[in-house]
């Protein structure tokens, strides 16, 4: 299994075809197997890289380790063990804040990133009001947060196969009401000099980030475009991959640079 040796824990991590590199990185709900109809469209053309945070699938945390706020360090360290130098980045809720944490540190090292049904962490007074006003009436069961109730009813297979990936997680530490509502992400003065190709992604029926939500992230980073997808939830990566692939695949082909 591959693992590596980063900030102190052992980095569960997969690597499949190969090409520009694409670091795939999941939700709360997830894991790296929630990357399962992504990998083999991307595979043909990229290396797919997905990973397991801390604390999640195969990734075990560190004795009072940081958590979340590790992240991003996380995905450095693991960029410099493969000798990566630079790198494309998707990421899905969580994850966003994992991606987005990354390219404001190391913006000369993303070619392009995803940002999808995620604020990326960004501290802003209209999103984190936003947040704080639904946080509590949010559901508890993850699934049902994360996959509209359209796709459970059209697709309840999937649906019970997503249910079943998140479940291979150890419980998390950190409540879903305080990671949606922290601010420990980004400034706006940080997002505002980014300096990135950006894609933010959102499902029309997302009830945790919404599309007015999304909007205003698109609007605070500098030119980002915006891509709300119908008949989905928080989830278009799931719930809709033919769409998720094809907007990323045309949004990276539209960026592509040599190296």
């Amino acid at each position: 299994m591959p693992f590596a040796a980063v900030n102190g824990i052992q980095l569960y991590y997969e690597s499949h075809g190969t090409g520009p590199a694409i670091v795939f990185a999941h939700g709360r709900g997830g894991n790296h197997l929630s990357w399962w109809q992504q990998v083999p469209f991307f595979a043909e053309r990229y290396r797919c890289i997905t990973i397991d945070h801390r604390e999640f699938g195969q990734s075990r945390e560190a004795p009072n380790g940081p958590g979340r706020a590790a992240f991003a360090r996380d995905l450095h360290g693991l960029l410099e063990h493969l000798e990566i130098p630079a790198v494309y980045l998707v990421g899905q809720s969580m994850g966003g804040g994992t991606c987005l944490g990354y390219a404001v540190a190391h913006p000369e090292r993303v070619k392009g990133l995803v940002l999808a049904d995620t604020t990326g962490g960004i501290v802003e007074d209209r999103i984190l009001a936003d947040f704080r006003r639904r946080a509590a009436q949010l559901p508890q069961n993850a699934a049902e947060r994360a996959i509209s109730k359209g796709f459970r009813q059209r697709e309840p297979a999937k649906a019970f196969l997503y249910a079943q990936i998140g479940a291979l997680s150890p419980p998390v530490r950190e409540t879903f009401e305080q990671y949606l509502t922290s601010e420990d992400g980004p400034s706006v003065a940080q997002i505002s000099a980014l300096d990135v190709p950006t894609l933010v992604l959102v499902g029309s029926d997302d009830i945790v980030v919404t599309p007015e939500v999304a909007r205003i992230v698109a609007q605070l980073i500098p030119a980002a475009r915006l891509e709300v997808v119908a008949d989905a939830g928080h989830s278009v990566y799931f719930e809709r991959p033919g769409e998720f692939n094809r907007l990323v695949a045309e949004f990276f082909a539209s960026i592509q640079k040599p190296g």
